[in-house]
């Protein structure tokens, strides 16, 4: 008698893997993860991360997660999860991370040896990569190529219509030109180049797989709504021979890749039919995960991202240069807004260590002793530099008067509650401060505010976020959203599989097979607390431009 299916996504973020098991109607069967500086310590990260010797150079192992990969799918195995009866597989990974291919890769992936691991010496890493680390999203070191491109495009606002970004510094088309630039001979040497979400999926494959249309459009070189590479682009990042390192078009989410190869067959006691599926990009599979039309959601975790869907329109949306907008994992022709913050779950641990040490419930406490709006207090805090407002970075305190200009603070030492408060004041109301902007117009009002990410678990950080957004604040069953929506997605492809209909939509799959409810509601805004955050915004886009205008950002 066969076992009912299961569907496994995998979830490559930047501190660590995690693999989601669900059954068919997406209830969570098994969780595991693998931590990197804490279970594979002799690669020598910090929070999974490796700097370069440039300033702001930021990269990760490939065997650490090579190794990784191994591990995770070990832990599986010793729950006792049958791994004959997952039917898909699918996932995702942190965003606009690049990793390179050597000339040998397809023959490596094609010869893998059952007896050995994927991290084994002499197995892949020395054949298949080009370039041993791989640059991620927290890189900042490509200005200089993010300026050049905008250039060659017509300015910022002339790329963000194209690709739904202005040209930043993680963004992989300007990574793959410093790479260019500095280290030609990896270039030249890089047969293929994939994203971190396109990495996964071509060891499961045996040989490299395409590139899936949302988390293309974290690299500045895809046209969003029409989800084709831009030759334009390519050549300006990457000179003439970039169309062929990237691939084949994008694809979309859902797509059967094709089947699992042997080595996951023998070494693991896969099924040599189980589905292989796009992964996409950690914040697309959160909305799969959890979003429907009228839900925010706002991950809080290493970043901070706020997540709105558009649907699919008659004109595109707007886009601006301080936002983002994604192709849809799912749904062609709808797109998905986001804000995305890099100083996030490290720069708040950082005023709690401060103010607390590292105690959460000290530190709780002292935001709920100080009153909402702080006294006119307002923090910014960007230990690295920023994404929104870009570039900037350092401590910048100032003390708001109703009648008055903002005045920056100088040389004070505010009560610790302060500093509390306004870390996640000064957050919370930089994404208030942007939403209607990225609303389409006569959008309905916003209902529910989907919070996850570590930070979601704490409630005095839950009751904030409701007040300041005056929206219902609800957390899902599972913390591990990208991952579950991953596993999703592997569902996906082998509904279509089942149904014969390689068009069918993820909503009509939802509709027949049935999916459990899985938020709670945790935090409810007070009306005149919202009120009083309503009036802040104001005070607070004037405190920013000062910022801007402090970095020399203007």
């Amino acid at each position: 008698m066969m076992s009912s299916p299961l569907f496994l996504g995998f979830d490559l973020s930047t501190q660590q893997l995690k693999a989601i098991v669900i059954a068919e109607d997406a209830s969570i069967v098994h969780e595991s993860a693998v931590h990197f500086d804490r279970d594979l310590s002799t690669h020598g990260t910090t929070n999974g991360t490796v700097n370069g010797p440039d300033e702001g150079e930021v990269t990760s192992p490939v065997l650490m997660w090579l190794e990784a990969i191994d591990l995770v799918v070990q832990r599986v195995k010793n729950t006792g999860v049958d791994l004959s009866a997952i039917a898909s597989i699918s996932g995702a990974g942190q965003q606009h991370g690049s990793v390179y291919w050597s000339e040998g890769a397809e023959k490596a992936l094609a010869m893998m040896d059952p007896e050995r691991s994927l991290a084994d010496p002499g197995h892949l890493a020395p054949y298949a990569f080009a370039l041993p680390n791989a640059p991620i999203w927290q890189d900042s070191s490509t200005t200089k190529d993010c300026r050049e491109l905008e250039a060659v495009v017509g300015g910022p606002q002339v790329l963000a219509d194209l690709t739904g970004s202005r040209a930043y510094e993680r963004f992989t088309g300007p990574q793959i030109a410093r790479i260019r630039r500095l280290k030609p001979a990896a270039y030249r040497d890089s047969a293929r180049i994939s994203l971190v979400s396109s990495f996964i999926p071509s060891l499961f494959l045996g040989h490299i797989a395409p590139i899936e249309a949302s988390d293309a459009s974290g690299m500045n070189l895809m046209n969003v709504l029409t989800c084709k590479w831009d030759h334009a682009l390519l050549e300006a990042c990457g000179g003439p021979e970039l169309r062929a390192k990237i691939g084949p078009e994008p694809v979309v989410g859902g797509t059967i890749l094709g089947r699992i190869s042997r080595w996951w067959v023998e070494r693991w006691g896969f099924n040599p039919d189980c589905i292989i599926a796009p992964f996409t990009g950690d914040n697309p599979a959160t909305v799969v995960a959890l979003s429907a039309p009228g839900d925010a959601i706002l991950s809080l975790g290493t970043s901070t991202t706020l997540l709105l869907s558009i649907p699919p329109a008659d004109s595109p949306p707007a886009r601006f240069t301080t936002s983002h907008l994604l192709s849809h994992p799912t749904t062609l022709g709808a797109q998905i807004a986001m804000l995305c913050y890099k100083n996030g779950a490290l720069a708040r641990e950082q005023i709690r260590d401060r103010c607390a040490g590292t105690d959460w419930a000290r530190y709780n406490e002292l935001v709920e002793q100080s009153p909402h709006g702080n006294s006119g207090f307002m923090g910014f805090y960007f230990p690295l530099p920023e994404i929104i407002p870009p570039g900037v970075q350092g401590e910048f305190i100032f003390q708001c008067e109703d009648t008055e200009e903002p005045r920056l603070v100088h040389g004070q030492k505010p009560d610790a509650s302060k500093h509390a408060r306004a870390i996640l004041e000064s957050q919370f109301l930089s994404i208030k401060s942007r939403i209607a902007a990225i609303l389409p117009v006569h959008s309905p009002p916003l209902q529910r505010l989907i919070v996850t990410g570590g930070s979601s678990a704490n409630q005095t950080i839950r009751q904030l976020a409701a007040d300041v957004f005056g929206m219902r604040v609800y957390v899902a069953e599972s913390k591990e959203a990208a991952g579950t929506g991953g596993a999703m997605l592997a569902k996906f492809a082998w509904w279509k599989a089942q149904v014969g209909d390689t068009s069918g939509s993820f909503e009509e799959m939802i509709m027949e097979t049935g999916q459990v409810e899985r938020m709670e509601l945790v935090a409810t805004p007070k009306g005149e607390v919202t009120k009083v955050y309503d009036g802040l915004v104001d005070n607070y886009r004037r405190c920013e431009e000062q910022v801007v205008h402090l970095c020399g950002q203007a």
